[in-house]
């Protein structure tokens, strides 16, 4: 299943604070979690639409509704929890 992807401005931003390399990184993981949502998808606890996918040390956290991916905050393992 093809998923339409959302992406906010504050998680644009946050990619935007990012080395080149891992940006690139990010990015490929992204367009591969519109396919199936494949990569290391978990759902999150407490939170029933949300999920996050795991890119090294960081963390891309979403919402899955219907066919749409809304990413909205890309952070460093140790903030994106908080």
């Amino acid at each position: 299943m093809k998923y339409r992807l959302s992406i906010s401005q504050a998680a644009i931003e946050q990619l935007r604070a990012l080395p080149k390399d891992l940006r690139r990184n990010i990015g490929f993981r992204i367009e591969g979690l519109c396919e199936d949502l494949q990569g290391d998808v978990k759902k999150l606890k407490g939170h029933p639409p949300r999920y996050r996918l795991r890119v090294g040390a960081y963390r891309v956290l979403f919402t899955l509704a219907g066919e749409g991916i809304e990413v909205y905050a890309v952070k460093d393992r140790k903030e994106s929890y908080e």
